[in-house]
């Protein structure tokens, strides 16, 4: 069983900000601002409030219209639900290239990871916590890990793509290693589990290192470079690991401690 890493939602480049950990812990990654597509974060909602309303409340200088909406795996989370919604996760271009050559395939495992940083009410509307308050993960910036997906299909023909017409990758009928991945309907390690799911905030479920910038991540064993598929540095100069640069996965092989730390994140 393989483990693919992914970096998800908004980062410096794209939305600029911060997904919020809401104040009950729920992670809301925040899908990218892309023009090209048809959501709009005025279509998404969480407990009745619109994602443009939250992101309007914590950051009012920026302007938020369409998004991707990609992984799409949190349930009802349309203003207008969509018949026949189903969960997907769409890869494409070079990223899933990259995820072919690493032979990812059915029962290999999705974590989701992204940016964020805890939230509080004040005064009527979100903001992101700035003080210190005596715990680093209460004001810090954050790698979180926030979702999961264990592989139960692969979709390559945009004739199957296409029947999941909500999802953006189903009309990239012209970009080439068009993907759709699917999940499976229970974890094959626990079946009362769906194959996929969105997971609240848990101190476990942070990847940042205590003290530390959010890119340079705790120092596990099995994340380390020689179980990272290809030609991948540990460019953290220090403790720690931190992987530079523009990527959106890292494959990593099973190892000691592997599948066991997965558990601990999800279950």
């Amino acid at each position: 069983m393989k483990i693919i890493l992914s970096r998800k939602g908004f980062d410096s480049s794209n939305g600029g900000c911060p997904s919020p950990i809401l104040p009950d812990g729920t992670l809301l990654s925040m899908p990218i601002p892309s023009s090209n597509d048809k959501d709009t974060f005025a279509d998404l909602c969480y407990n009745g409030e619109k994602y443009s309303d939250i992101l309007n409340q914590l950051s009012p200088k920026r302007a938020f219209t369409k998004c991707h909406v990609d992984p799409d795996i949190r349930d009802n989370n349309r203003i207008s639900p969509i018949n026949g919604w189903k969960p997907a996760f769409g890869q494409c271009d070079a990223a899933q290239g990259m995820l072919a050559n690493a032979k990812v395939e059915k029962g290999d495992i999705f974590l989701f990871f992204g940016w964020f940083r805890k939230t509080e009410i004040y005064n009527g509307s979100y903001r992101y916590i700035s003080r210190k308050t005596g715990d680093f993960f209460d004001h810090a910036d954050l790698h979180v890990i926030y979702g999961y997906m264990q592989v139960g299909d692969i979709l390559t023909d945009i004739n199957d793509i296409s029947k999941y017409y909500w999802h953006p990758h189903s009309y990239y009928t012209k970009v080439p290693n068009n993907a759709l991945y699917i999940p499976s309907q229970t974890l094959s390690f626990n079946s009362k589990y769906k194959g996929y799911g969105i997971l609240d905030f848990r101190k476990e479920r942070v990847l940042t290192m205590k003290d530390k910038s959010r890119s340079i991540w705790n120092d596990l064993p099995f994340l380390k470079p020689e179980h990272v598929y290809g030609n991948r540095k540990n460019s953290a100069k220090n403790e720690g690991l931190s992987y530079r640069g523009i990527w959106q996965e890292l494959v990593i092989d099973e190892s000691d401690g592997l599948i066991d730390w997965v558990k601990s994140i999800i279950l």
